[in-house]
């Protein structure tokens, strides 16, 4: 239920703040009080478009919040859970800067209005005073007769099948048009493939092949370097170890003190000696088992030549060539099942229309039970409401052709008068019988919807009197189940409510603010008698006032 309404620089309203009960509450207040403020507000909060009128004059932006209670609407609290937001309470707040923008929020969490939107049909239902203009559109006559039958899970499974079924037969009609092109692009791919399985080229074969190559071809070069490096180490005439050896024997002729003072450099020499005869070792060694193999090399080069070769030819680079035949490969898969998919999908389309038209038969079967029963509970709403003579019907016939929700055509008919023919409602000339007929189908059908708060706006217009008394007790009905909050302009309504909220607007000199409260039994007194009786509230329209409201809160529909 709702819970808690805020609002903040919105309209001419400053800073209000609302607590909200079950049962039936009453809303009223003077023409131009503001009543539609509070509507306003909370349409907002569900995502209806805001624009920069909304703002009160003066104020940067407008803030509104509805918190509700989601205990009893599973539906909502489902539809929480799947996108991962707390489904103990619902708080929804929505900006409003001056210059149009809005922000909207769910739990804290910023969101899309149109999700604000989505969740909102879950948490409440609004009937306007020109609901029963959606009357006059005959496609809302099947959406009406569909919730009150509780049928709309099956109506949306009967649109997934009709989906799954066209989208079936689109893949149908696609794979046969193309049968002929997938022809010639089945055997160009065929002959790619059964190229790149000839090339046969492994994971990291180009690598590995690049690599035998340059080293392949530097090998002679190689070996020529080694060998001319390893003569410098020799002891040749030139070499560097014969060179070393002379230093070596210099040294040793010197003196006895000079030569003890160069003992350690005699060392290094030493040293060195023996590293360079192991590096002529190395460089010898070397040589002699390099390689030399032209065949190989050629061998290796005609591998490259060819890789190179199949990936000019599909314009790719050489390490592509791999990822290209799996890609070629797995297009040539694909087409392969396409051509016998043709077959599956004649069979599998013929299934899902099937499917189809077997839900829609029980569909249709379930509407025209429905249909019986709720021509008979608008009926009997009806007489309550003054129309004793009315007759109302809801015809199910056969579309001329079927649509995702079914083969079904509904349009509610009425008979105002007996011996008149049963005539479409949009021919029904009084404004007066359209909107108890409303009033009728919008009662009936709240009794059958969840436990969402229902909110009706002025949808009394243009009915007075007992009528107006046997309204507010239907009205009141509906609340001892759940939450119903109604703005009206008759007491006879006003007075059946379990609590009564006062919208007043008070002008000053500089600005006009809107309050609301909620009134005690002395103020719903008073506030019953202002709507007898107007301004001047008399003893005897204050004695009509208390003795209406000790009836309607002491009787029951």
């Amino acid at each position: 239920m709702l819970a808690q309404l805020t609002i903040r620089d919105y309209a001419i309203v400053e800073h209000l703040e609302l607590d909200f009960r079950s049962g039936m509450t009453a809303i009223t207040g003077e023409t131009g009080a503001g009543k539609s403020i509070l509507l306003g507000a909370l349409s907002l909060c569900l995502g209806e478009r805001a624009d920069a009128g909304s703002v009160r004059h003066g104020a940067r932006r407008a803030e509104l919040s509805a918190r509700f209670d989601v205990s009893h609407l599973p539906e909502a609290r489902a539809w929480l859970r799947e996108r991962e937001l707390d489904d103990e309470e619902c708080l929804l707040r929505r900006t409003v800067a001056s210059e149009g923008r809005s922000k909207a929020w769910i739990n804290g969490t910023p969101c899309t209005i149109a999700d604000l939107r989505s969740l909102g049909e879950q948490l409440i239902h609004i009937h306007g005073q020109h609901a029963h203009q959606a009357l006059l559109r005959e496609e809302a006559h099947l959406r009406m007769l569909d919730e009150f039958a509780g049928l709309q899970p099956r109506v949306e499974e009967l649109k997934h099948c009709h989906r799954r079924w066209q989208q079936i037969r689109r893949r149908l009609k696609q794979a046969r048009e193309a049968d002929d092109e997938t022809r010639a692009r089945r055997q160009l791919l065929r002959y790619q493939v059964e190229e790149l399985d000839h090339l046969a080229l492994e994971e990291n074969e180009l690598e590995e092949l690049e690599r035998q190559q340059t080293e392949l071809a530097n090998a002679e070069q190689i070996v020529g370097d080694a060998r001319f490096a390893a003569d410098c180490c020799d002891h040749d005439e030139d070499g560097a170890l014969l060179r070393l050896s002379r230093a070596m024997q210099r040294l040793d002729q010197l003196p006895g003190a000079d030569r003890g003072r160069l003992a350690e450099v005699r060392e290094m020499l030493d040293s060195a000696r023996i590293q360079l005869e192991e590096a002529g070792r190395e460089l010898h060694h070397h040589v002699e088992t390099t390689e030399l193999d032209p065949e190989r090399l050629e061998r290796v080069e005609e591998r490259l030549a060819e890789v190179h070769r199949i990936a000019r030819k599909h314009h790719v680079m050489p390490e592509e060539v791999m990822a290209l035949h799996r890609r070629l490969r797995d297009e040539l898969s694909q087409l392969d099942n396409d051509e016998q998919d043709i077959d599956t999908l004649t069979r599998e389309s013929e299934e899902a229309r099937e499917n189809w038209r077997e839900l829609a038969r029980s569909v249709s079967e379930q509407r025209h039970q429905a249909a019986v029963e709720l021509g008979s509970a608008v009926q009997e709403q009806l007489a309550f409401l003054g129309m004793e003579k009315a007759e109302f019907e809801v015809a199910v016939n056969k579309r001329e052709s079927a649509q995702p929700d079914g083969f079904d055509h509904v349009r509610f008919l009425i008979c105002a008068n007996p011996g008149q023919p049963a005539r479409p409602l949009t021919r029904v000339a009084s404004g007066g019988e359209l909107s108890r007929i409303s009033l009728a189908i919008q009662v009936v059908a709240a009794r059958h919807s969840t436990m969402a708060p229902l909110v009706f706006d002025e949808v009394d217009v243009g009915i007075s009197g007992a009528t107006a008394e046997i309204v507010g007790q239907l009205l009141r009905q509906l609340g001892t189940h759940g939450q119903v909050l109604c703005v009206t302009h008759l007491p006879q309504v006003a007075a059946q409510g379990h609590q009564h909220l006062h919208i007043e607007k008070q002008a000053g000199e500089d600005s006009t603010h809107t309050s609301m409260a909620l009134l005690d039994e002395s103020g719903r007194i008073r506030e019953l008698a202002r709507m007898l009786g107007g301004v001047n509230l008399s003893d005897h329209t204050l004695a009509h006032a208390r003795e209406m409201l000790a009836s309607s809160q002491h009787s029951a529909h």
